[in-house]
């Protein structure tokens, strides 16, 4: 089992989105039982699946307890379950800052380890208590970024932070997302980085949130296809 988090410093950057799609990729096309865990609190990554929380759910507790198995439920789609978020994630974060050990989020995916091939991870946004665990659990980190020198800037402030907290981070993926050739500041960014792999701004993106689907045909599929193929490389490197 690989795990891989979807992770970005701030919001509005398509990582949830492109969470959902990647884990539909994984299950998919490349027939890996996955599980996408939605660990934002707004909950996004399920809703876009149509999957609600369980009636009752507390992750946060089952994060506490290992018992996040529990609260798993398949999707419509062959291969892919979901561990939706609930309120109860909004106080994670002060738990794991209350805590000595730096490893509970690594310990709680430890009973997800036999029922998956790939575990792909919806963080919130922030480099926080509860960030720092999450890099402490997972095989690599997909990192979406706008077309720009503010969002290159981000990267490389998450690059410094990763080399001052831990001695063996796990490898940065980075994407372009939501990228529009139209704009000279999207194609410069384009160019200084030809080996990143790119997710379009296109409407069949968009209209996720309302189809409550994955995309399947076009050429944003061809894209996630594409990247998810650059992640299963950078996982076997």
């Amino acid at each position: 089992m690989r795990t891989i988090a979807l992770f970005s410093a701030k919001g509005g950057v398509g990582k949830t989105t492109l969470a959902v799609n990647l884990a539909h990729a994984a299950a998919g096309p490349s027939g890996r039982r996955t599980l996408l865990w939605d660990l934002d609190p707004q909950g996004a990554a399920g809703w876009l699946l149509g999957v609600a929380p369980l009636a009752g759910a507390k992750a946060r507790k089952g994060v506490a307890s290992g018992t996040l198995a529990d609260l798993v439920q398949a999707a419509a789609w062959p291969n892919l379950d979901v561990l939706a978020a609930d309120r109860s994630l909004r106080r994670l974060e002060a738990d794991l800052a209350a805590e000595d050990s730096g490893k509970r989020l690594k310990k709680a995916l430890k009973p997800l380890t036999d029922p998956y091939d790939r575990i792909i991870i919806d963080c919130p946004p922030g480099l926080t208590q509860l960030a720092d665990q999450m890099f402490r659990a997972v095989d690599l980190i997909v990192v979406p970024l706008i077309p720009s020198p503010l969002s290159e800037r981000a990267l490389a402030q998450l690059q410094a932070h990763l080399a001052a907290e831990m001695k063996s981070p796990p490898p940065l993926l980075p994407v372009f997302s939501m990228a529009d050739r139209r704009k000279a500041l999207h194609r410069t960014s384009l160019a200084a980085h030809p080996d990143w792999p790119v997710i379009p701004y296109a409407a069949a993106i968009e209209a996720t949130a309302a189809s409550h689907q994955p995309i399947t045909t076009g050429s944003a599929a061809r894209a996630i296809n594409a990247l998810w193929t650059a992640v299963e490389r950078r996982l076997a490197a």
